[in-house]
């Protein structure tokens, strides 16, 4: 006979069966980690080198005549790095690929005051990017004490950047004003341009780069003269920007359109992008791929602001003594960061609490990731989270697996790719962040093979490779990931991972 349950035995049930869920989902997700470790021993040992003895590795280096910028220190580091790896690849490419940005993108000139001014331009393209540039050149910066022309020209680089922040702190690539013919390129994208841009694209990194390369400068060499007046506007611009890409006073003043074939290369809502909720995030625009958000509040660019602002902030204290203006960093960088807590976080089914790419202050995420620094991938690398962050290792685990919808996986490789380049085009610099990140050595070993047999016997680092042919590659010209690849190598070597080099 059935009985008529009390309210009570309803909700013990209904309490039940909610812990049921509850267990299962969190068995479900434990049970879903142990099935993603990975056996990279034999993923590395499946792929199969050249041997050396096969063919010879002519310099793919400028002849020296050619080379834009040279330095002593530099070359003494590529002969005690060769000397050390006993790979004629992997010698190779490190040679070819560590001194590519000075090699072929640095421009010094000196002003008219005496003072340092660097242009770095990001390859193939005659511009600089805020990002790449500051990427291009950050693998040099232990090497400025030893070698004074070097230094200047990284000082030239920071100030230079400032000197672009205050122009707009809204553009992304700024052209050489020493440039005869400049690329106008896009001078008829319906945003505020001006004759000095290559681009204004919004992007949040584009002034973290900077604060990045300059504290990082000052640590090593103590040369705090970068810090005058120029830095003072330029962190003056960073901090208003900043502000009113929170979207507290409305969806402000910056807009961008462009006529063209790629949706992601313009802006919906008349150039204002998605709507999006205040709540302490910073409005991104666009990604540092120079593909527009889906949502505007772009997860690892923030993370980034946030240790950006946190620097900044040390530099105005004991440099400038300005107090006020250190304490505004600072406050900024705490209520980014307390609203990444609140709404950065997603729990996914799979694999538990995991950080989404975008958000939109509304409840709505989107998970994926994309191969440009800042990514998810990335976070460790540029310092914005420890590697030990469980959220973190969770969200490494999606991010390179086939639930990002951005993973790529084929005969030639796997790795990350994005909208940028499109359909199962992979990014070396993936490869390269997951090593960056990797605290497994035969996970390592993988990536170091996997960007030795994609170079397409050039010698070098490409934007990307399709997942199934490395012959069929994207931009043979992009020093950022060059000098990126030749940072990589020093890393493994300085962390004692000399023997793992030598082992492939």
């Amino acid at each position: 006979m059935n009985k008529k349950k009390t309210f009570r035995q309803r909700l013990f049930h209904a309490g039940f069966l909610s812990i049921i869920m509850i267990n299962t989902l969190y068995s479900g997700t434990i049970n879903a980690q142990k099935k993603q470790k990975v056996d990279y021993k034999a993923k590395a040992s499946a792929i199969i080198l050249q041997s050396d003895n096969t063919r010879t590795y002519p310099s793919q280096r400028p002849v020296e005549n050619d080379r834009l910028f040279k330095s002593q220190i530099v070359e003494t580091k590529i002969a005690e790095v060769t000397k050390i790896l006993t790979n004629a690849q992997l010698r190779w490419m490190f040679t070819n690929c560590y001194p590519n940005t000075i090699d072929t993108t640095v421009r010094y000139y000196t002003l008219e005051n005496g003072d340092d001014d660097t242009l770095v331009y990001t390859g193939d393209i005659h511009a600089m990017w805020l990002r790449d540039s500051g990427a291009q050149v950050w693998p040099y910066i232990p090497l400025a004490n030893k070698d004074e022309a070097l230094k200047k020209m990284l000082r030239g680089t920071i100030l230079r950047q400032f000197r672009c922040i205050i122009l707009d702190p809204y553009a992304n690539a700024f052209l050489d004003p020493h440039d005869p013919n400049p690329d106008h390129q896009w001078m008829t994208d319906k945003t505020a341009m001006k004759p000095e841009l290559h681009e204004r694209k919004w992007e949040i990194d584009s002034l973290c780069y900077p604060l990045r390369l300059a504290y990082e400068y000052w640590k090593v060499t103590g040369d705090s003269s970068i810090f005058q007046t120029e830095w003072l506007q330029a962190i003056t611009n960073i901090l208003k920007t900043f502000k009113e890409q929170q979207k507290k006073d409305g969806v402000g003043s910056y807009s961008f359109q462009r006529k063209t074939e790629r949706q992601l290369d313009t802006m919906s809502n008349d150039g204002k992008g998605n709507p999006v909720k205040p709540v302490g995030l910073i409005a991104s625009a666009f990604r540092p791929s120079d593909d527009a958000t889906t949502l505007q509040f772009l997860v690892p660019s923030n993370f980034f602001a946030v240790s950006s602002l946190k620097k900044a902030s040390e530099i105005l204290l004991k440099v400038n003594k300005n107090v006020e203006m250190a304490k505004t960093c600072i406050d900024l960088a705490k209520e980014v960061e307390g609203a990444l807590k609140k709404y950065a976080v997603y729990n996914h089914p799979k694999y538990g609490k995991i950080y989404a790419f975008e958000v939109d202050g509304f409840g709505n995420k989107l998970l994926m990731d994309d191969a440009n620094v800042p990514s998810l991938l990335a976070m460790p690398y540029l310092g914005d989270v420890e590697l030990k962050d469980p959220i973190y290792k969770n969200t490494r685990n999606f991010v390179w697996s086939e639930d990002n919808p951005y993973f790529f996986k084929g005969k030639a490789g796997e790795g990350i790719g994005g909208p940028h380049v499109g359909y199962d085009m992979i990014w070396p610099m993936s490869i390269m962040m997951k090593a960056f990140t990797s605290q497994n050595d035969e996970e390592i070993k993988y990536c170091l093979k996997l960007l030795m047999t994609t170079d397409a016997g050039t010698g070098f680092i490409h934007e990307s490779f399709n997942k199934d042919n490395p012959d069929n590659f994207t931009r043979k010209w992009f020093a950022w990931q060059n000098t990126l690849f030749g940072e990589l190598i020093i890393k493994l070597i300085d962390d004692g991972k000399s023997d793992l080099l030598n082992s492939l």
